[in-house]
């Protein structure tokens, strides 16, 4: 166990007397959890590979940073588990002590209420990071901090494949306790409908393997809601053989004008009603490219194919017509996808730039061309006006909806099998102005009002993952059957809201 000598400690708890440093944006954080966290006692507990960092040591800020700043949750001792009973024994402190804490898997949350642990304990899960493919080669266990790139490479090289994150640096079961798109969800569903087993530790500090058979309403909540309710150290899942090694990309822009006739050309012969061809995902984002036009966004629309190495023309043909200013295509593998889409390890959207990342989800079952102009009018006069969110995004998902749709909408809490698209918006811009932070805030709520309007729905669906001050009925949905079993559930395995830092289903 690694842990400050107790001269240090001594000399850091006793800096805390003085006005200066208590009072100080470092001393407010680490003087209020000193006064609670005895670390020599709480490291004690762990096993002698587990690391406990104070704010001063080194690896500290790499630990408890995130690639979003805004809101961001600052704890005062960060653990590092050398093993999954780790996880257990820092909960029981915690509790023991009346402290918070808070896993973290790939630091790639954005939510808005993280930011509420200020002090108390972050549990670092990227050290169990391991994945072992079963003798039969059906299944996988996947440790509950391991990337998504690092599952994606080690079941590839094992000439296998499961749903993960699309975005490399993500956990694969951040996404997942949510629900998790991927790009074989057309397929075999989202990342938590690949689960077939959990080891988990729950609010009180006690472990227990669970499945549907053993628990089947805390399986049922795990589902698309998980964060609430546990703190996963591994997940059994299904894995299969790989069927197509070859994908193919092909990328067109388009300026800002030909917003309605991009749209409309994709729902009428990809979209089609909600019937995507099964092997075609569509991303598209609407972003600043100064080199093709100085004063207007562009729109980039990326095909992408399975099992061909070059995008079939029926999927391409009709977007052609409309005059693109650029045309790419691309061959590769399933690898690929991350860096083809801008989300690889190497790309902005993993480091950790000191920047500010608000999103504001929506899901929706169609495009309404109206609301796109609409939206995009509203986008471009902002990044025009704004000069700091000239790195912010618009972006567009479209999985195939197959797998998603074949387990019935009741059997999780995730909510939303019958929508097609996730609209992602994401506001980047530097820190330290509240003027700008309140901007970002109106733009983005802007944007998803603008489209969500146009829906005709009541109630917004918004990803849970993605998520920005947005209420229970929208993340979780709005079914009184819905809202009644997620409290219900979380007044038995939660009653204190010991995990309430990620969206929570019910305010304690």
């Amino acid at each position: 166990m690694e842990v400050l000598p107790a001269v240090v400690a001594w000399a850091a708890a006793s800096a805390c007397r003085f006005s200066l440093v208590s009072e100080s944006s470092l001393g407010q954080r680490f003087c209020r959890s000193a006064a609670a966290i005895q670390v020599q006692e709480l490291a004690r507990r762990l096993s002698p590979a587990a690391h406990v960092l104070l704010p001063h040591d080194k690896g500290f800020e790499d630990a408890s940073r995130r690639w979003n700043i805004i809101d961001e949750p600052r704890p005062g001792v960060v653990v590092i588990p050398g093993v999954a009973s780790d996880v257990a024994e820092t909960v029981k402190y915690a509790n023991a002590h009346n402290t918070s804490f808070l896993a973290v898997g790939g630091q790639h949350g954005a939510t808005s209420t993280l930011g509420k642990l200020q002090g108390g304990i972050e549990i670092a899960l990227g050290s169990l990071n391991s994945v072992e493919v079963s003798e039969d080669g059906q299944t996988a266990k996947v440790g509950g901090g391991t990337l998504s790139k690092t599952v994606i490479d080690a079941l590839w090289a094992a000439g296998k494949q499961t749903v993960t994150g699309t975005c490399e640096c993500t956990s694969l079961l951040g996404p997942g306790l949510g629900g998790g798109h991927g790009w074989l969800q057309g397929h075999h569903g989202l990342i938590a409908d690949q689960f077939l087993s959990m080891d988990v530790v729950l609010a009180d500090g006690s472990a227990r393997t669970v499945d549907a058979a053993s628990d089947p309403d805390l399986w049922w909540a795990l589902r698309g809601a998980g964060h609430n309710f546990a703190i996963v150290t591994s997940v059994t899942l299904k894995v299969f053989d790989i069927q197509h090694r070859d994908w193919a990309r092909e990328t067109m822009i388009f300026t800002g004008d030909k917003i309605e006739q991009v749209y409309q050309t994709m729902h009428d012969s990809i979209f089609k009603g909600g019937q995507q061809d099964i092997d075609v995902v569509v991303w598209s984002y609407m972003l600043s490219i100064p080199e093709i036009d100085a004063a207007n966004p562009v729109v980039i629309v990326y095909l992408l194919q399975e099992g061909v190495t070059a995008v079939d023309a029926k999927h391409s043909a009709a977007l052609k017509k409309l005059g693109p200013v650029s045309v790419e295509d691309t061959p590769g593998t399933y690898v690929d996808l991350a860096a083809w889409t801008m989300i690889s390890m190497d790309d902005i959207p993993c480091q950790k730039l000191g920047v500010n990342n608000l999103r504001f989800p929506l899901y929706l079952d169609t495009y309404n061309v109206g609301a796109m102009r609409k939206a995009y009018n509203m986008f471009a006069d902002a990044l025009r006006a704004t000069p700091e969110f000239a790195h912010s995004i618009l972006l567009f998902e479209n999985y195939p909806v197959q797998g998603l749709r074949k387990p019935a909408s009741k059997d999780s809490a995730f909510a939303f099998r019958g929508d097609s698209i996730l609209v992602a918006p994401l506001i980047n811009f530097p820190p330290g102005n509240k003027d700008l932070d309140g901007k970002a805030v109106v733009l983005g709520e802007g944007l998803r009002a603008t489209l969500h309007e146009a829906s005709g729905r009541d109630t917004m669906h918004t990803y849970v993952n993605y998520a920005y001050r947005d209420s229970s009925e929208e993340m979780y949905g709005a079914e009184a059957w819905r809202q009644q079993k997620l409290a219900r559930l979380k007044a038995k395995y939660d009653p204190h809201g010991r995990f309430n830092f990620y969206n929570p289903v019910v305010e304690l």
